[in-house]
């Protein structure tokens, strides 16, 4: 077989370590691993592009708050409301103006409405389905960049498993871990999920499980609005019996023995068991985690302002954790899909569901999460996304997706919706691309959501195109898009 050395590359998670002859291409063996020499030397002269990165935003933000409205939030009756259309594609609810002008909301969002010279708004979110017009492939694509390989008829996939595309968090806190003794990815307050399938899109994959997220799921059903007065981080915090000293003392014998056993200490290096080691050890002693999470802390007016229910108090806590040094939150929308009450998967009983729960919640977690950041000069440094898996359809009682709607139901809609973003370099009171006249296609700027995707590498500092490997040691991208410039100032 003929080898064929390249140009060493980096695996950007361990920069020392670059492709050794062997990893990079076996001509002959080549087509099993889906590369050829062509597109080795293209990942390879990627690559090398991804060191310089730069242009408009480039590095801006140092965290990232995910708003993920799991099940679909309809634009039309949010923020890209329309006129002179049919009976069947109107909104039931009335069109307000905002602050800025021509632009108008419905009237379920008069808070975002006036600060909407604070963020950007892409009113032309799309994508083809190609088999991602149910929920759990759809989240999957959003979360990790990638489509998965196995989606039946009625959109399930199997369940977890450590061959999946990584989470977008956990590739940013391999490439880009916290400063600070802090939990680096936390995801909250339920897992994503889709009928029986749990947690797909929401791990580390192929990464392993060290760059999971820190899960904190409080107990109680989705209808339970207290529930995050009750949060448990038992594990956050040492046994009484276990003093700090003590744990330091057994770090340091930890320590002497490893100094004893080179040969141990070499053949375990690539596993980094005393980088995870420390992190957790000066987490613990820390205790900046656990008074990040002390909402109780707060004063009651600001708790009020975010809204008493799951998601407002989520969105203050992910201000908490962001000011403390996390990396990365990510906020799901505390109802799950194909469910009632709270939920965005409006098939039926839009106008009610909408209006007295879904979006007052939106309204006031969102709009408040955006303006304490602000107030409190995070937001120069925190990128904020608020954004559905897809949208709904214009028309209302007609089936897209194989559901059955009523005639106040909107059905799964991924070729036109809107997304919201704010901070670290992105543009104030911008609205970019613009949707047809009954919301169903762009007319202008299409963004994928890979694209999206890419624009949060971006901001972070973290080219799209930056090489991993996955569970076999194939060299991927990413993400295969390039990030949306013109999002940012």
């Amino acid at each position: 077989m003929l080898v064929i050395p390249g140009q060493p590359g980096k695996d950007l998670c361990d920069r020392h370590l670059g492709i050794t002859r062997r990893d990079v291409l076996r001509v002959g063996g080549a087509g099993m691993l889906g590369l050829t020499l062509g597109s080795l030397f293209q990942l390879q002269a990627r690559a090398k592009e991804a060191k310089s990165g730069g242009g408009p935003g480039w590095g801006k933000a140092k965290s990232v708050i995910l708003c993920y409205l799991q099940g679909g939030p309809s634009h039309i009756d949010l923020w890209d409301p329309k006129e002179d259309v049919p009976d069947n594609v109107r909104s039931a609810f009335k069109s307000i103006p905002t602050k800025l002008p021509g632009i108008h909301f419905t009237e379920n969002l008069p808070r975002l409405a006036q600060i909407n010279d604070r963020f950007t708004m892409i009113r032309s979110m799309s994508y083809t389905p190609n088999g991602l017009f149910n929920h759990t492939a759809a989240i999957y694509q959003i979360m990790t960049g990638y489509t998965t390989d196995k989606v039946s008829p009625s959109g399930q996939l199997e369940p977890p498993s450590p061959k999946d595309f990584p989470n977008f968090g956990s590739q940013v806190v391999r490439l880009r871990p916290p400063t600070e003794p802090m939990l680096p990815l936390v995801m909250l307050p339920r897992p994503l999920q889709e009928s029986n399938v749990v947690g797909k899109g929401g791990t580390a994959g192929f990464l392993g499980k060290a760059f999971d997220p820190y899960y904190l799921y409080p107990a109680g059903d989705d209808m339970d609005m207290n529930k995050m007065d009750r949060i448990q981080v038992d594990d956050l915090q040492l046994r009484p019996e276990v003093f700090a000293d003590r744990l330091k003392r057994r770090a340091k014998l930890r320590d002497a023995i490893n100094a004893g056993m080179p040969a141990i200490d070499k053949a375990v290096a690539d596993y980094k068991l005393d980088e995870y080691y420390d992190r957790a050890l000066s987490l613990i002693l820390s205790g900046r985690a656990r008074d990040a999470f002390a909402l109780d802390r707060e004063p009651a007016e600001v708790r009020e302002r975010y809204g008493r229910n799951t998601f407002g108090q989520s969105c203050l806590l992910a201000r908490r954790l962001v000011e403390a040094g996390t990396r990365v939150v990510e906020v799901l929308w505390p109802k799950v899909a194909n469910s009632d009450n709270h939920s965005w998967d409006h098939h039926s009983d839009l106008t009610n569901r909408m209006k007295n729960q879904s979006a007052p919640m939106l309204d006031a977690g969102l709009s408040s999460l955006i303006e304490d950041l602000d107030q409190r000069g995070l937001l120069e440094e925190t990128l904020v996304v608020a954004i559905g898996e897809f949208g709904r359809s214009p028309q209302k009682g007609i089936s897209t997706s194989g559901n059955s709607n009523s005639a106040d139901g909107r059905d799964h809609w991924p070729y036109c919706y809107t997304a919201v973003v704010a901070g670290a370099g992105v543009r104030r009171g911008y609205v970019h691309g613009k949707s047809d006249k009954t919301a169903s296609a762009p007319l202008e700027d299409p963004v994928h959501p890979c694209e999206l995707l890419a624009s949060i590498y971006h901001a972070l500092g973290i080219a799209p195109e930056t090489i991993v490997y996955n569970h076999l040691n194939q060299p991927r991208e990413l993400v295969k898009a390039e990030a949306v410039t013109s999002l940012f100032g």
